[in-house]
């Protein structure tokens, strides 16, 4: 072949290749094309999927909902609703809806809130639902657990407990005949009692696993019992329903009153129960008699008794800071007073007057340091009662404190008071540190020192 042959075969062949890379090009940007066009196909498919919401497209759905509310029929309905519902409330929102009074508005132009209005849509809708629901044998039992505290925790009268044992023993027949059962039940007038028959009743009730959709009638019917019950048990004679001299009456409390001495009657008939020793009367008008005049003569009659039948009632006016109380435990003489009061000696000086005065008449050594820190406060009324305190306690450990004060206080009634409590004392030791005082500047002072003698 001659070389102009070979070289048009190579032309050839260079341009079947060109043509070749042209074709492959185009073919690859041909695909590309395609690709983008998918791409922008799947993005605009995905845009009419999922459209954005707006206050028409969720106050729809709302509709929706509220339709399928009116066409339930059954609990597993009502759920179906309820799940909408959570869904348009999830909708609601995530979305991007409107504000009022946007921007670019007229200022006196008022736009309503469309999530204002779809939220309080909503909310109709649960409250709707809500009510659609049941009813159930749990509020039968609920109604009657209310009725077992109320029945428990209330001081019924005699009357009372009589009207609560008809009651309660119609609610029960009620529930036998309604739920097709039998159980032993024993009706006293005992408040225990009808709160245990009570409780056995709501045990029934749960027992018998009603359905709130098949039993629905059987459970209406129970918890019109329980509104009658609880309408009866309101209707029971509670003891607070009774006037003050009702209550003493029924009590008791004028039984002992024959005739008429003194007025106020109440009066007349505590100073008799005082003088029998009767410290459950004198309490009882102490609690019922809302008066000063009356609590004032009832805690002077418990002072004077003394009796320790009072110091439960007394510790726990103690606790408040009641100084009557306080003086009350100390005649008592009870060691049972000592923590409730001892935290008050360093208050105020009235307050520690009256504790300190109250811890010698209890007597305990336990108190001694305590009452003897009293010594060397400022003021001379505490420590003159704090040395009397010691005295009467008797504690051989309060002689050096107090003859430190016989000597060295400022004030002769507190020396006084001092010396007085050494006397008490009355150890050689003790009468010794006054004897010396026979002398003294003070007459008071002179006077205890000479009773040492």
């Amino acid at each position: 072949m001659s070389d102009d042959g070979a070289e048009e075969t190579q032309d050839a062949d260079s341009e079947d290749e060109i043509q070749a890379e042209e074709q492959r090009e185009s073919e690859v940007e041909e695909s590309e094309e395609e690709s983008e066009a998918e791409v922008e196909s799947e993005e605009e498919s995905e845009d009419e999927e999922t459209p954005e919401e707006t206050a028409e497209s969720i106050e729809t759905r709302l509709e929706s909902a509220e339709a399928d509310l009116e066409d339930a029929e059954t609990e597993a309905d009502l759920d179906v609703v309820e799940d909408e519902l959570d869904d348009v409330e999830e909708e609601l929102e995530a979305a991007d809806l409107p504000e009022p009074n946007e921007e670019g508005e007229e200022e006196d132009e008022y736009v309503e809130d469309p999530r204002e209005e779809l939220e309080m849509f909503l909310a109709d809708l649960r409250d709707e639902l809500e009510d659609q629901r049941g009813p159930y044998a749990e509020d039968v039992i609920s109604d009657v657990e209310d009725a077992i505290s109320t029945v428990e925790d209330t001081r019924w009268t005699a009357d009372g407990s009589a009207e609560l044992v008809e009651v309660i023993e119609s609610f029960v027949d009620t529930v036998q005949e309604a739920i097709g059962t039998d159980f032993s039940v024993t009706l006293t007038r005992n408040s225990d009692d009808l709160a245990e028959v009570l409780g056995d009743t709501a045990s029934a009730v749960e027992e018998a696993e009603l359905d709130p959709d098949e039993d629905a009638e059987t459970i209406d019917t129970l918890l019109d019992a329980t509104d009658e019950l609880q309408s009866g048990i309101d209707d029971a004679e509670e003891w607070s329903d009774l006037s003050t001299r009702e209550q003493l009456r029924r009590e008791g409390y004028y039984d002992v009153l024959n005739y008429r001495k003194d007025y106020p009657p109440e009066w007349h008939a505590l100073k008799i129960w005082e003088k029998r020793d009767r410290v459950d009367m004198v309490l009882l008008a102490l609690d019922s008699l809302q008066s000063n005049y009356m609590e004032r003569h009832c805690l002077e009659a418990l002072e004077r008794m003394g009796n320790e039948e009072a110091v439960d009632p007394m510790l726990q006016r103690a606790g408040r800071r009641d100084k009557d109380a306080i003086r009350i435990l100390g005649k008592i003489g009870s060691d049972e007073a000592i923590d409730s009061i001892i935290e008050y000696v360093d208050a105020d000086p009235g307050m520690a007057k009256t504790v300190i005065k109250a811890l010698g008449e209890i007597g305990s050594d336990e108190v001694t340091q305590d009452v003897a820190d009293q010594l060397v406060v400022e003021d001379e009324e505490v420590r003159s009662y704090a040395a009397r305190s010691l005295g009467l306690i008797g504690d051989t450990r309060a002689i050096k404190p107090l003859s430190e004060t016989l000597a060295d206080d400022e004030s002769d009634s507190v020396r006084a008071s001092a010396a007085w409590a050494l006397n008490q004392i009355g150890t050689e030791t003790a009468l010794d540190a006054v004897r010396e005082y026979s002398d003294d500047r003070a007459y008071i002072v002179q006077s205890e020192a000479e009773k040492a003698l």
